[in-house]
């Protein structure tokens, strides 16, 4: 009898964890991998798990595909792992034990870091070796993506017709990561053939329990929960698990009134916590009807969006010529000079003071504080920059939600460069997700849900500018990139600096199909020196060797050499100011009074433009 048939009348009692059981012996390497070199490890605990009450063992197989593998230069030996870990869980499998092939998920937090066709590939390489083995069945699990379980779900039904169970994982109780609840994602996995449904990982069983309260009793699949034993603790350089045993024991029967008829345990369970959930469930009746609870409706639906008194940037340079301003933060604490030529840029009529975010990976005094000064004092709007590189999730997401209290709406949203091109090249670069999946992060915040789906309580007003560097080699694939950006929510584009006509002109007509504004950067160039760092050492800038002949021509008198600078950069202004409507002004070295400058300049050589415009327009009619 399969053990699909005696889920019918029957709960079934699952194990529990393997690699953290693993980690807490102090095994720090590749789990999977002991399948070859240490095969008692794994057989105690599979007896372990047996003797305290497991009707299902999972195979030691959860990372044991391409994709996980090669990080320990394994992945030639998928099969080989894969084989020897199903004949070791068959072999203690007693008469009445059923052993499932366990395939984990690869996607996490940056779920668009592995393409489908990568997962696809490792997937089924995986699949075949656990099917070749003669497994009772195959388990999903651990599947924060909705899209890679169903993609992998189709393969896995077209296969074979062994039983199937497919488990996704909450970074929020009720809510998968695209915000689909737990209720429909169920839906769609019974749909395409999963046997079993259910939650792993990631959540204890209070969460666990208070997810499935809002899920119904699928009509054809059954339902599955293997919570972990608490939230994880991190102590000596170690994590660790503090569950309590008697703790499942007295959650199993809330488990078994919401409809779960397959019980077993993730990260952090023992052998004693399954033997709990087995000493109160074993015999038990498995229930067929139960009380959904209704969800509470999002208060994003009562709650007005943030109000917002300025007219956005991109609304602004689709209407008219714009120009904006960064200014960096100063390296040190004196912020007088900053303040200075914020008010002397705001005299100059410029619609915002940008400011990065620790630029070349170098720290600097936190923009957002900066930002929320040159708001409040200067009356001046800031474009605040963030980066992925210094922010994790939680860091990106709290960040996030402090901009919004402040009021400051406008940002740009940029990959940032790596740390070790800074100040602290010891220091770690972050890059939780690109600065795609940012954009999407910071619209999600404007539709009231964090970046985990969980309701804010209040609608965000965020304007997004996304960066464009044309300085590349193919500009045809940059411009991809920037189509890539607008689908995930850009709302404009800022551009590196750029430092001839043609590249301008090359700019104009590779992005004229797009509805969405872009400022072009231009930089005046301050020295001979400063043209050869920006050109050789600094990412995404390139200067035409005509202009670097130039400033070298000046090497020995800065005053003219900065001069010089402002000249390009004016006539860089006319050219551009022909094409686009939006200017960003880059101050090197906090000069304000250049882009005070050229910002005046940029001013004058619109309105020159626009009347001229204007004529021809009433001559022509």
């Amino acid at each position: 009898m399969s053990f699909l048939e005696k889920l019918k009348s029957e709960i079934l009692i699952a194990d529990g964890a393997m690699g953290t059981l693993l980690y807490s012996y102090g095994t720090d390497s590749c789990f999977e991998e002991l399948n070859l070199s240490h095969p008692d490890e794994i057989t105690k605990i599979h007896q372990a798990y047996i003797e305290a009450g497991s009707d299902i063992i999972q195979t030691n197989t959860y990372a044991a595909n391409f994709l996980k593998l090669q990080r320990y230069g394994l992945e030639d030996s998928v099969k080989e792992i894969n084989s020897a870990a199903v004949r070791i869980a068959k072999e203690v499998a007693q008469k009445d034990v059923y052993v499932l092939g366990t395939m984990g998920g690869n996607r996490g937090v940056n779920p668009k870091a592995l393409s489908l066709e990568e997962i696809k590939r490792s997937f089924r390489e995986q699949l075949y070796c656990l099917l070749l083995e003669d497994v009772d069945g195959i388990l999903l699990e651990t599947f924060y993506d909705l899209e890679e379980i169903e993609t992998v779900l189709t393969i896995a039904r077209k296969e074979t017709a062994l039983p199937i169970i497919a488990q996704v994982s909450v970074q929020e109780p009720g809510v998968m990561q695209n915000q689909t609840a737990i209720n429909d994602a169920f839906a769609k996995l019974e749909g395409l053939g999963a046997d079993v449904v259910g939650l792993n990982c990631r959540i204890g069983p209070h969460h666990m329990i208070k997810s499935l309260e809002e899920v119904q009793i699928p009509s054809k699949a059954f339902l599955s929960a293997f919570p972990n034993a608490s939230l994880p603790t991190y102590t000596d350089g170690k994590f660790h698990y503090e569950g309590d045993a008697d703790y499942f024991k007295s959650s199993a029967k809330a488990f078994q009134e919401q409809g779960v008829r397959l019980l077993g345990g993730c990260c952090g369970t023992t052998p004693a916590h399954i033997r709990a959930f087995a000493e109160e469930l074993k015999g038990a009746t498995p229930v067929t009807e139960k009380i959904i609870k209704q969800k509470k409706q999002s208060s994003t639906e009562i709650v007005q969006t943030a109000v917002r008194n300025e007219v956005p940037l991109q609304t602004i340079v689709k209407e008219r010529a714009s120009v904006i301003v960064e200014l960096d933060p100063p390296r040190k604490l004196n912020t007088e000079k900053f303040f200075q030529g914020a008010k002397e840029l705001k005299a100059a009529g410029i619609d915002a003071i940008t400011l990065a975010d620790n630029s070349l990976a170098s720290p600097r005094i936190e923009n957002s504080a900066l930002a929320y000064l040159t708001k409040t004092k200067v009356g001046m709007r800031p474009l605040v920059h963030i980066t992925c590189r210094d922010r994790n999730i939680i860091g990106l997401q709290s960040h996030l939600m402090g901009l919004h209290t402040l009021g400051l709406h406008d940002v740009l949203a940029v990959t940032g460069d790596p740390a070790r091109v800074g100040d602290f090249p010891g220091a770690s670069s972050v890059y939780d997700v690109s600065s795609f999946e940012l954009i999407q992060m910071i619209k999600q915040f404007n539709d009231g849900l964090s970046s985990s789906g969980k309701d804010l309580g209040q609608k965000g007003a965020f304007s997004v500018a996304a960066a464009f560097n044309p300085n590349v080699r193919s500009l045809e694939k940059a411009v991809e990139r920037m189509e890539k950006k607008i689908q995930y929510g850009a709302d404009y584009f800022i551009t590196q600096p750029i430092y001839s006509e043609e590249k301008l002109i090359e700019v104009y007509q590779a992005t004229k199909h797009l509805d969405t504004p872009i400022y072009i950067g231009l930089m005046p160039l301050t020295s001979s020196r400063n043209a050869e760092f920006l050109h050789n050492e600094v990412p995404g800038i390139k200067i035409s060797q005509n202009i670097r002949d130039t400033m070298a021509s000046l090497a020995n008198n800065p005053v003219e050499a900065a001069r010089e600078g402002v000249a390009i950069t004016k006539d860089l202004i006319n050219a551009a100011t022909e094409l686009f409507n939006g200017i960003y002004l880059i101050t090197p070295f906090l000069r304000y009074e250049l882009t005070v400058e050229l910002a005046r300049y940029t001013n004058e050589s619109s309105n020159r433009i626009s009347r001229r415009k204007q004529n021809v327009k009433s001559i022509t009619q």
